[in-house]
């Protein structure tokens, strides 16, 4: 019976991943947006971005067009402020069904400061991302046969590198193709948005414009048509990056009816056109799966069958006459010989294992939250920002699951510094997490990237801490406190037992912590490059179907592997497996972060400090992270497992 149930809800999982993976779907509240013919459509411009320098920059820190009366900040939430989302309006002008043919928005004349940061963003292959109707615009570019070839993730380049001369060309004309869904008596709606970037050297017909003359924006030029689009193969000369040099922005728009709606139209953002067949999320569900029954059967064919045969051996010892029992007792061996030393507190920092868990157990909480609402479509990614937020706000409120964890753990050490224990409860990983942030924060200020939270909402998140983190914590102390200790089946002796040495190299605990999180990691690996492609390198993500099966199955074989190391050290009579415990599970967070440093090549990152620093900083914050989660699953899973094998046996 219990396997027919794994079996069921494992189906039940998997389900509920195909469908996220198949279909996006919207949050209530996201409303669509629907346009008469010639209405103004609001394009605006994000952050530019580079996945070689991972430092967003303001757009108009470049010499870009700039609208009439100065750029206007979009409305953002916190989490978009957080992960480096700068929105603001932008002087292309689009018309509902209205087609332009090369219109002017401006003409820059580079000084040498203009230049030189130009041709800087350009060779850190630095990317534009602009926005109509919510939708991130996809990049056009061109295959070795012409053919149109579309990446939807990441914005499109702001110039290039001529590949022989290393000469820098900046893409100061894009064509921008808009998709359009007609509803009856209702109007248009966006469904498509893609822009395919150029670099055209323009030249007026006998004219030399200033940049400032209003007359100028009406010459014709002698490299586009008023009347057909601009082609590549049209274009005879780019438009090159140096001092003095005069560049004309340009841009045309094509509309394009489409029989996609409006509600399916992320559909091909979160595929990348099915860029990443679902095959390959199976093949790792499937891989991760096979792990997990492997181990199951591992567990129960060992330690059910050992269990039940020592449990009996015990028991019948116990059965025996008082004159006896004393002979007899110089036969016992295994687990039972602990049986006074196995509920004994950490000899190391007691307090710091009970900080550990509560954490661990926090954010263990607060991920399974935030991947389950994702997973269900309630965080949309038409709202930038809403995981960092939701993140956020679970976490915040999560924290009486850390105060009450600690809290029930040290009163069962006996420990006295209660107060103590909770405050470093509620401000151990929250403030290593704040601290990094507010270092990288500063010195991204400095660096004058969009990255730079402003100093507003840097506020607002030390508040979120101190005025609703911290006192969960304390109350969920307070009911931990309160509740009864935690029984123990054993008595704990006064004299700890000696433990006996190693009888061969891989009962070593230290070999077996190792060992043990290389398991968990197998487990992950594949969804673990997905999952890191979408956060370093600018990609969407969003089939949290998968990666709750994923998370779920790193729990359970969190679980089995750390039950089954503690029983092989109890066997061997080592009643140390507070620490043992918890580092077993835990230890996949350092075999993730060795992969990371492996990956981190496939950035082709710049030789900036900074990219390094937010680089390891950040995945070591990760990975401290998941040592604390997955250590607190194992430690817990550990503890009942002890309680419950001593509990079935009979001591003196």
């Amino acid at each position: 019976m219990p396997l027919t149930k794994a079996y069921g809800f494992f189906l039940s999982v998997l389900l509920a991943a195909e469908t996220s993976f198949v279909s996006a779907f919207y949050v209530p509240g996201v409303a669509p947006l629907t346009f008469k013919s010639g209405e103004e459509v609001p394009l605006k411009v994000n952050a530019l971005t580079s996945t070689r320098t991972q430092i967003p920059r303001d757009y108009y820190r470049l010499p870009f067009c700039v609208p009439d009366g100065g750029p206007k900040m979009a409305s953002e939430n916190l989490g978009e402020f957080l992960t480096g989302n700068k929105i603001q309006s932008s002087p292309y002008e689009l018309h509902m069904l209205t087609e332009t043919f090369c219109r002017k928005v401006c003409q820059i004349t580079l000084s040498k400061l203009q230049a030189a940061k130009l041709r800087l963003h350009i060779k850190y292959q630095y990317r534009n991302n602009w926005i109509i109707d919510n939708l991130p615009s996809a990049s056009i570019s061109r295959g070795q046969e012409n053919e149109p070839l579309k990446r939807y993730a990441g914005g499109f380049q702001i110039g290039f590198l001529a590949g022989d001369s290393e000469m820098p060309y900046v893409n100061n004309h894009v064509n921008i193709y808009v998709d359009y869904h007609k509803y009856e008596d209702e109007g248009y709606r966006v469904v498509g948005f893609a822009v395919e970037p150029l670099s055209v050297k323009h030249e007026f017909q006998d004219y030399n414009w200033d940049g400032e003359n209003p007359e100028g924006y009406q010459k014709p030029l002698k490299t586009c048509s008023s009347n057909k689009h601009i082609q590549r193969g049209d274009i005879k000369t780019g438009q090159v990056v140096a001092e003095n040099e005069k560049i004309l922005y340009t841009y045309d728009v094509i509309w394009m009816e489409s029989e996609i709606e409006w509600s399916s139209r992320w559909d091909v953002y979160l595929s990348e056109d099915h860029l990443v067949p679902a095959q390959v999320h199976w093949y790792s569900i499937t891989n991760s799966i096979l792990v997990v029954v492997f181990l199951s059967f591992l567990v129960v064919s060992i330690l059910v069958r050992n269990l039940r045969r020592d449990i009996a051996a015990y028991n019948a010892l116990s059965a025996i006459a008082d004159e006896e029992e004393e002979d007899e007792k110089e036969d016992e061996k295994g687990w039972k010989l602990v049986h006074a030393d196995v509920f004994r507190p950490p000899q190391e920092q007691p307090m710091l294992y009970c900080v550990f868990l509560g954490s661990g157990a926090q954010l263990l909480v607060t991920v399974l939250f935030a991947i389950v609402l994702s997973a269900v479509g309630f965080l949309s990614p038409a709202r930038r920002g809403s995981l960092m937020t939701a993140f956020l706000v679970v976490y915040m409120l999560s924290g009486v699951f850390a105060g009450y964890i600690s809290s029930r753990l040290y009163k069962a050490f006996r420990g006295r510094q209660w107060q103590l224990c909770t405050v470093i409860t509620a401000l151990l990983f929250p403030g290593i997490a704040f601290g990094t942030f507010v270092f990288f924060n500063i010195i991204l200020f400095f660096l004058h990237s969009s990255a730079s939270a402003p100093f507003l909402d840097v506020i607002i998140v030390a508040a979120m801490w101190c005025c609703v983190s911290i006192p969960l914590v304390f109350v969920g102390a307070y009911f931990g406190y309160k509740a009864e200790a935690i029984a123990f089946p054993t008595v704990t002796s006064t004299i700890a037992r000696a433990i006996p040495e190693p009888t061969n190299f891989f009962m070593q605990p230290r070999v077996a912590v190792v060992m043990a999180g290389a398991i968990p990691f197998v487990a992950a690996y594949v969804e673990l490059f997905f999952i890191m492609t979408s956060l370093w390198m600018d990609q969407f993500y969003y089939v949290f179907g998968f990666t709750l099966i994923v998370y779920l199955i790193m729990i359970i074989t969190c679980a089995e592997i750390t039950v089954l190391l503690v029983y092989y050290q109890l066997c061997a009579e080592n009643h140390r497996w507070w620490w043992f415990s918890f580092f077993s599970a835990g230890s996949s967070a350092g075999f993730t972060f060795i992969y990371s440093i492996f990956w981190f090549r496939q950035l082709a990152a710049s030789r900036m400090v900074m990219t390094y620093l937010l680089y390891f900083g950040y995945m070591f914050l990760i990975c401290f992270g998941m040592l604390l989660a997955f250590g607190t699953v194992g430690a817990l899973t550990s503890l009942w497992f002890v309680r419950k094998i001593f509990g079935t046996i009979k001591v003196d």
